[in-house]
């Protein structure tokens, strides 16, 4: 029973991070570059990509969220001129999500402020104190 306390006490832990870490994410981004995490998340991907797009359902699995909510946030990041949409050409279904010139420039404005947020939140996190008996 100790130990499931204590595993209960650290995913606590482990949530309350999170919490303040997506909080202080959410204030710096959003005062300083007026991005939401969920936004600065989207351009930070797509940054990333060999080419700057993804395909919507590629997004939404590496941002972790629903179809629907990405599609408001992409809404929202088109009407501010920081993505497109394309559709893809060999698959007329598919839709593309490309990062435009003006958010990729608003990417490379916010990246100094996502990072040292996460450095100042992160090293903060303390370790697991030994080592977790695999889950069966």
């Amino acid at each position: 029973m100790e130990d499931d306390r204590e595993v209960v006490r650290w995913w606590r832990d482990l949530m309350a991070q999170k919490a303040m870490t997506w909080c202080a994410l959410e204030r710096e981004l959003g005062e300083k570059h007026d991005l939401g995490v969920s936004d600065f998340e989207v351009l930070d991907h797509m940054a990333e990509s060999e080419h700057g797009q993804y395909r919507v359902q590629e997004l939404a699995d590496a941002v972790h969220l629903s179809q629907s909510a990405l599609s408001r946030l992409i809404s929202r990041l088109e009407k501010a001129g920081l993505v497109c949409r394309n559709m893809c050409l060999d698959d007329r279904r598919g839709v593309f999500v490309q990062i435009t010139s003006a958010g990729l420039e608003r990417h490379r404005q916010a990246l100094p402020t996502h990072r040292a947020v996460l450095a100042a939140s992160l090293s903060r996190i303390q370790t697991w104190p030994r080592d977790p008996t695999p889950i069966r």
